[in-house]
């Protein structure tokens, strides 16, 4: 994510990286003192003339409120939409908040995007149907003619063939235009995969089921199969606990009114075995 520019940075970076002034020669362009001009880019920046927002948001050609870091949009308003050429609605539909404006504005920035706004525009305008159409009408021609000249049946291979060449406009764009934004959006949906937004690529159901296949299919003795089955109902792998977390945990089963832990001494062994019942 972007930082956001302080005050004094952003008359700074104007200053220094878009325009490459020194504050002598900023003085010398705005007719503004250079103690002033300074005092706008140090840390201890309080306040500033209108008169000077003003200038230097005309010389920098921004918006006052970029200046006085209202706003993140470098462009005066007015002047930003007329360059636009946006409808009132759409600007209207884009300001209430109808639309993700993140998921916009990656769509709008994406190296393929230009790609699918030709490629609707061939579709909308109908730029392409005349020349579809042309082909098409010389494919049925051909096609009627092998029919009537040699008494072919309309299923036969070479007439069928000359149907199928023949391209159905809404068909063919809806699969042009379905390649264009599904590539665009699986490049941003790639992008997001490490957002805190984005869900995880395995659900917490798919992970539980996983464990309880494993541990229904688990040979050992009954006991841990089912201490197995138990932790796979919680979402937890069998493998990634302890001997003594293992141990830790049948205690606290064992305070359980639902199941019925079984503890026997194995004679000879300081092992415990431990059997889980269920009521």
């Amino acid at each position: 994510m972007e930082a956001k520019l302080t005050i004094q940075e952003r008359f700074k970076d104007l200053r220094v990286v878009d325009r490459g002034l020194s504050l002598e020669q900023l003085a010398e362009q705005t007719g503004l003192s250079k103690s002033a001009l300074g005092k706008y880019e140090s840390e201890d920046f309080k306040d500033i003339s209108p008169f000077a927002i003003v200038t230097l948001a005309k010389f920098y050609g921004v918006s006052t409120d970029y200046l006085l870091g209202l706003t993140e949009n470098k462009n005066p308003a007015n002047a930003e939409l007329q360059a636009l050429h946006l409808r009132d609605d759409a600007v209207d539909a884009i300001r209430d908040g109808k639309y993700n404006k993140r998921l916009l504005s990656e769509l709008l920035v994406h190296d393929k995007f230009q790609q699918l706004m030709v490629d609707a525009e061939v579709y909308v305008d109908r730029i392409a149907d005349s020349r579809i159409n042309d082909m098409n009408a010389m494919l049925e021609a051909v096609r009627q003619q092998i029919i009537q000249q040699y008494a072919t049946e309309d299923g036969d291979l070479h007439t069928r063939t000359l149907a199928l060449a023949q391209i159905q406009t809404a068909e063919y764009f809806k699969q042009v235009l379905s390649d264009d934004l599904i590539g665009i959006l699986s490049d941003i949906r790639e992008a997001h995969k490490q957002d805190a937004t984005t869900a995880d690529e395995e659900s917490t159901a798919e992970a539980v089921s996983e464990y309880l296949q494993t541990a229904m299919s688990y040979e050992g003795s009954p006991q841990e199969k089912q201490a197995r089955v138990y932790l796979a109902g919680l979402g937890i792998d069998y493998g990634a606990i302890s001997k003594e977390e293992f141990v830790t945990l049948i205690g606290i089963l064992q305070k359980s009114k639902k199941l019925k832990i079984k503890q026997a001494n194995q004679r000879g062994k300081k092992r415990r075995k431990y059997e889980i019942i269920k009521d």
